[in-house]
């Protein structure tokens, strides 16, 4: 129970690493409050995670929007009384916008993996400022330290966006009692779906443990870091890629 009594929002909680999130919290004692645009499979997350005793709900959500931001945390803090942690996990790879060169997929990138963390970090400190403390997880990627010829070049710049926001909220934010820290997973499902096998092979092949990561080994690097036993860690990269940025 590392976050019993805790109130968190996780969003893109309906699938992949996002779902693992939710599940996990709920399971260590939070109630969790699932954020993402697929209401179908959000509300499924949320009513399997009360089925099995724990507390969620699922507030549909465009992150990209500060007004859904603005009622996603009035909700949160209507139904549970206040918000203790926020996990911008919702993002979206290179290969959901097609044409590298176009100018229209570098803004959909930017805004869903860069601007919807400055929204959600900028209004859940705001709402947790009242209660001293508080804990934010920017979800990354090891894209945000290297880049890739393969990747479009929009992504990298929107995971390495996250993770220097990530340092200057921590700076502003450490003296309200609130850590922001970001975690940067490496190759994995459900970025690497869109994948044929000789590229997931190559990925493979690159990291050092010779295999693909898995969603809840992300969600376990998250959970440390919004529990209280990261009470003294903020500002910081915690990097689980099975040692793909080691070399």
């Amino acid at each position: 129970m590392r976050l019993k009594d805790k109130v968190a929002i996780v969003t893109g909680g309906a699938h992949g690493m996002g779902e693992a999130e939710a599940r996990l919290f709920a399971r260590e004692g939070a109630a969790v409050v699932i954020a993402d645009r697929l209401a179908k499979e959000g509300e499924a997350v949320a009513a399997d995670i009360a089925a099995s005793q724990g507390r969620a709900r699922f507030v549909q959500t465009d992150v990209t929007s500060e007004a859904n931001w603005t009622r996603l945390i009035a909700e949160t803090i209507a139904t549970y009384g206040r918000l203790d942690i926020l996990v911008n996990n919702a993002g979206i790879s290179g290969s959901s916008v097609g044409d590298v060169d176009a100018l229209e997929g570098w803004q959909t990138i930017m805004a869903i993996n860069a601007s919807s963390v400055f929204l959600g970090t900028k209004l859940a400190a705001a709402a947790m400022i009242p209660n001293g403390r508080g804990s934010i997880v920017n979800i990354s990627s090891i894209m945000g330290f290297v880049g890739s010829a393969d990747s479009h070049p929009g992504y990298a710049a929107s995971k390495g966006a996250v993770r220097i926001y990530t340092k200057a909220a921590a700076a502003k934010y450490g003296p309200s009692g609130i850590r922001v820290n970001s975690v940067h997973p490496g190759y994995m499902p459900p970025m690497l779906n869109a994948t044929n096998a000789a590229g997931r092979a190559a990925k493979i092949d690159a990291t050092p443990l010779r295999r693909l990561g898995e969603p809840i080994e992300v969600a376990y690097g998250v959970l440390f870091l919004a529990s209280d036993e990261a009470s003294f860690v903020t500002g910081t990269e915690l990097v689980i890629d099975g040692g793909y940025i080691a070399q």
